[in-house]
């Protein structure tokens, strides 16, 4: 535990070293953006701005700077929102990032962009390697599965959680089942809960949900 702190202390320590050695100006504000007016707005690189607004921002690239980012990740607006495209502008210019930066960058374009990373970097993602495409893999595992959807401590049957699922966890409108799971058994994946139909039975008693409590 010790260790890990100290390679946390250590990048940050790297981080808030490469940040005073790069430039990033203030310049004027009040640019249009996608997600309002801009109210600060700093230079990265040129043609690369970051304009933050009063809800949201991202960058802004200028046709020249948009023709450096990789067709696969480029935007044909040149905007780029601040909570996951920004890893495409990070990418197309490492120069202007700090190493912890680029490190978010990686991370953040396997997890929501996995196809597009894999052609661009010309590898195959590993399990554990990307959120987006781990989840595509347990959905089509669990397609014809019961899949937990909501679920909620029952106050009919203690020590038992109350699930309602669906198959594949859709929420289309599909049949939805509820089940009783112990609560010892209860334990989230990273993409959901998993009815086991030998250990977990349909329940059609009392409801803990509002939604299915006025249904009867």
């Amino acid at each position: 535990m010790a260790k890990i702190h100290d390679e946390i202390a250590a990048e940050k320590a790297a981080h808030e070293t490469e940040l005073r050695a790069l430039s990033r100006p203030t310049i004027r504000a009040g640019a249009t953006t996608p997600w309002g007016v801009a109210q600060i707005s700093r230079q990265y690189a040129d043609g690369v701005i970051l304009h933050s607004t009063a809800s949201h921002g991202g960058f802004h690239l200028d046709e020249n700077a948009n023709a450096v980012v990789h067709p696969l990740y480029r935007n044909d607006t040149g905007f780029y929102e601040e909570d996951c495209e920004w890893a495409k502008v990070a990418h197309a210019f490492p120069q202007r990032f700090t190493a912890y930066e680029r490190r978010l960058a990686d991370r953040t374009l396997r997890d929501y962009y996995p196809d597009a990373y894999e052609r661009v970097m010309g590898v195959t993602l590993l399990e554990g390697q990307s959120h987006a495409r781990d989840r595509q893999d347990f959905e089509k595992r669990h397609r014809n599965d019961w899949v937990v959807i909501a679920a909620l401590n029952s106050n009919h049957k203690p020590g038992f959680v109350e699930c309602i699922a669906t198959l594949g966890a859709k929420c289309d409108g599909t049949d939805e089942r509820r089940f009783l799971v112990p609560s010892s058994d209860y334990i989230i994946g990273r993409h959901g809960f998993v009815i086991d139909p030998l250990k977990h039975e349909p329940y059609d008693g009392p409801s803990s949900f509002v939604t299915w409590s006025a249904r009867r």
